[in-house]
């Protein structure tokens, strides 16, 4: 280099000064990727998998560089020894972020199979190992948005700090602290002023034109003892998407008939959806009078069905039942959103409670005015976010009794599920919370069972009087999903592992948190009898707890075979 020719810093060194990371943030960043990398409770594919690992690095780094601020202000400030010679500092720095890289790039193998493991657990494949390196390059991008957002964020807060120090001649700290909660407030402002705004209308003008559709195949019903027929009260165009799904599908009298070798009746199917009146007390004015319209008080079983978000209600459950009794049955239910489950939670979930309380003590109240003798038996179901919203009508468990169920199936029941989460937690000493036992099992049940034979282990008799059992599986994100595993190792990650969840997931501090989220996303899409998807198997519950008289495992098979049959003509989306 010619003597006074001005010196040139090596390409690397202007590249790290631009990114300007912190080689101690990079190392945190690089360990919360690597254990975002553990397996959770369902196969993972490398897209969500770099999702999942992306937050988590940045989470990682923000923490990293609070860590070494703190440290070098209150532990290294005014030590001799510190800084070390700069040649000493770079070699720690290269050391640190060359380990890191390769600590994250050769996480991904063991990745690969223990998302293999996961999958096979589940009856699935796998991903390949070199596949699942595009893991690294997806985290690498959501890490890279989620620190630069920050980063935008702190230079507002620097800057609006700044402007008080010349405007007023504020302390440091005190303009630092100022800025910060305005900035914070800001932020949250626009957050739950115009994003969450913005995100549920945009999701309101995605979903409500579906609404207002019809599948292909399906027609109204001409059956009276259908909402949406000609006779009924509840017009057929306003059911809504799931509503004329649910009253024109289903068996016909014929065909129970044919299936159960004796004269069946036409089961009755009564709905009314969110445009079938302008208010909830309306709506279930119509309900009623579709009740009465129909016959529903005088069948052998009445079963009211909160729905999910859609207004979904299971067919497998739905035709499970009415396959049962032969027909002589009364479902009913009512739809109070159009979106998904996983929105209408996030947006509302004190919607969905309050509408399955109104829906169900409008009709019980009704039930109640009958005679004794005369009364159908009353039965509840509930699915997802519509067990959740059954849940809602009840202050604890005794009140099911009280208001004359006969039988309760809630099926997935969500974390936050007030009936389920009190008895979880009060629970028979030195049962596992992923298969709890209350009262010796007089009145609740669970059940993990992911097949027949486990399920009828769980429900089998002597279990007299009213009947609660919830499904849910080791491996339902939905189930074991809360804000809690931020921070607090549930008791399910510290018992032996349920039937389908992987004995080689871990709990790690907000690192679960996330993964069990992204779970969710998939957590119908893997086979039945694992995740959120209950398959067939909601007909082992209503045999556990709705059997008729008489009733055998023989006929459970035999009307598993008719819903398989079903299923085929019938299609996916049935």
């Amino acid at each position: 280099m010619t003597a006074g020719a001005p010196t040139r810093n090596p390409l690397y060194v202007w590249a790290w000064r631009l990114l300007r990371l912190d080689f101690v943030g990079i190392v945190f960043a690089a360990l919360f990727f690597c254990l975002s990398l553990t397996p959770s409770l369902l196969p993972r594919d490398w897209l969500f998998g770099g999702l999942i690992g992306g937050i988590n690095a940045a989470i990682g780094y923000g923490i990293g560089v609070f860590i070494a601020k703190m440290v070098r202000r209150f532990v290294l400030q005014n030590r001799t020894w510190w800084p070390p010679p700069k040649r000493v500092l770079w070699a720690l720095k290269t050391v640190a972020v060359a380990g890191s890289i390769a600590a994250s790039v050769l996480m991904l193998i063991p990745a690969a199979a223990w998302q293999r493991q996961v999958s096979a657990v589940m009856e699935m494949e796998g991903p390949a190992t070199l596949g699942y390196m595009r893991t690294g390059v997806v985290a690498l991008a959501v890490a890279a948005v989620c620190v630069a957002t920050a980063r935008v964020l702190l230079d507002l807060i620097k800057t609006v700090a700044r402007y008080f120090i010349r405007r007023w001649r504020m302390d440091d700290e005190v303009a630092l602290f100022i800025g910060t909660a305005i900035v914070v407030v800001l932020a949250l402002t626009l957050i739950n002023g115009v994003l969450v705004r913005g995100f549920f209308a945009g999701a309101n003008r995605v979903f409500q034109p579906q609404n207002a559709t019809t599948r292909p195949g399906v027609v109204q019903p001409v059956q009276p003892e259908r909402s949406g027929s000609p006779d009924s009260f509840a017009p057929w165009d306003t059911l809504g998407y799931q509503g004329r799904n649910f009253v024109a599908t289903g068996p016909r009298a014929d065909e129970l008939t044919e299936i159960n070798g004796a004269p069946a009746k036409e089961p009755i199917r009564v709905y009314v959806g969110l445009q079938t009146a302008d208010t909830d007390e309306q709506r279930m004015a119509v309900l009623l009078s579709e009740l009465e319209r129909t016959g529903a008080f005088d069948r052998e079983v009445l079963v009211i069905i909160p729905t999910t978000g859609t207004g979904w209600i299971n067919p497998v459950a739905a035709r499970s039942i009415e396959l049962m009794y032969n027909g002589d049955t009364a479902l009913v239910g009512s739809q109070y959103s159009f979106l998904p489950s996983w929105i209408s939670f996030l947006g509302d979930e004190e919607k969905s409670m309050r509408s399955g309380r109104m829906m169900i003590e409008a009709v019980h109240d009704r039930w109640q005015k009958l005679p004794p003798e005369r009364r159908p038996k009353l039965m509840l179901y509930g699915e997802s976010l519509g067990s959740m919203a059954g849940q809602g009508a009840f202050g604890w468990l005794p009140d099911i009794s009280r208001m004359g169920f006969s039988s309760v199936l809630w099926v997935g029941p969500p974390n936050a599920s007030p009936l389920w989460k009190a008895i979880t937690q009060r629970r028979d000493p030195g049962t596992p919370e992923v298969a709890p036992r209350y009262d010796n099992g007089r009145t609740v049940r669970f059940s993990q069972g992911t097949d027949s034979e486990q399920i009828h282990q769980d429900t089998k008799e002597p279990w007299e009087g009213t009947r609660v059992l919830f499904l849910q599986h080791p491996s339902d994100p939905i189930v074991w999903w809360s804000t809690d595993l931020l921070f607090t190792k549930p008791d399910w990650l510290r018992e032996p592992p349920g039937r389908d969840r992987t004995a080689s997931m871990r709990w790690y501090p907000i690192i679960t948190f996330w993964q069990v989220a992204a779970d969710i996303t998939n957590a119908s899409s893997v086979p039945g009898g694992h995740g959120h998807n209950y398959g067939d198997y909601v007909l082992d519950g209503w045999a556990a707890v709705a059997p008729p008289d008489g009733w055998t495992r023989e006929d459970t098979e035999r009307i598993r075979i008719a819903l398989k049959k079903t299923e085929a003509e019938d299609g996916p989306e049935y």
